[in-house]
């Protein structure tokens, strides 16, 4: 690992990255569109995708990163009771110009104080797309964390993959990466390790999919969804699902994070571009992350 972006970080290229997809695009019982072909569109040897928003997106530009981001502060210690940060970037991103530089994510993830690493997939390579790829696939999450798993341990001579393997994970998404985090919680095969959810501005879609995993895992994991105007409207309709459901909810984020807590943070009009930078308070994926139960 090298020093970075105020901790230390490597990539890697995984087997089971969100990226080459080949497959089908899930059904959608919501808006009642049947599955499809993910890649729709061959020209002079080439496979793309018609994105809604981002147009037509070539699979050999757009498609095809196996990168993942390792990333932990300086004073993570695998000897010690860890977690295991699953951070999905939103739209026109990557990882060490974004997620890396610009979200400064690397560094909040150190100051949290929490001892955790940060593993992030490469999802659409710099493109208005939310497509999840891989991560739409029944139990592709629970493979993805096995092979995180060895990665990690690679990194971090004297460890064992187990030590990794037998991590809990808390799966956090700006914008566009609600996709992959909510197939990830409904189809990834990986429920047991789950202990929690950050949502950061990206609520944009698969309510129902979140609304049943904060039902079924009532008690044992905790769900935060912060927003702006931006997704003010689908978080509503999440709190009003979850309130008729006999769910307990609270406005604000608590002091303590423990299993069971279900909170909405409204952060008003604030740009949500700069959402993981400044939103409520500035830094707010570190003021989530040093709050978590330890």
């Amino acid at each position: 690992m090298q020093a970075a972006g105020g901790g230390n970080v490597a990539f890697a290229e995984f087997k089971t990255s969100a990226f080459p997809y080949r497959g089908m695009i899930p059904a959608d019982a919501d808006t009642n569109e049947r599955a499809k072909p993910f890649l729709d569109v061959s020209a002079d040897g080439r496979l793309g995708h018609t994105s809604p928003r981002g147009g037509l997106l070539w699979e050999d530009t757009t498609y095809n990163d196996r990168r993942v981001l390792l990333a932990a502060g300086p004073d993570f210690d695998p000897s010690r009771p860890g977690v295991i940060v699953v951070y999905f970037h939103g739209n026109q991103t990557i990882l060490a110009r974004d997620v890396v530089d610009r979200q400064q994510t690397v560094r909040q993830l150190a100051q949290s104080n929490l001892n955790a690493v940060m593993v992030a997939p490469q999802l659409a390579v710099d493109a208005a797309d939310s497509s999840a790829g891989n991560f739409w696939r029944p139990g592709a999450f629970a493979q993805f964390l096995d092979e995180a798993a060895g990665r990690l341990a690679d990194l971090y001579p004297g460890t064992s993959r187990w030590t990794f393997h037998h991590m809990p994970v808390i799966v956090a998404a700006y914008s566009g990466g609600y996709e992959a985090a909510a197939f990830s919680l409904a189809e990834g095969g990986a429920g047991d390790r789950v202990r929690g959810v950050v949502l950061l501005d990206a609520l944009y879609g698969e309510v129902d999919k979140f609304a049943r995993w904060i039902e079924a895992s009532r008690g044992g994991a905790f769900f935060v969804s912060a927003y702006s105007t931006s997704t003010h409207d689908q978080n509503a309709a999440l709190r009003a699902q979850l309130q008729r459901d006999g769910v307990a909810v609270e406005n604000g984020l608590p002091d303590d994070l423990r299993p069971g807590v279900v909170a909405f943070v409204d952060s008003g009009d604030v740009n949500h571009d700069d959402f993981v930078n400044v939103a409520w308070t500035s830094d707010p994926l570190s003021a989530v992350l040093s709050r978590i139960d330890r």
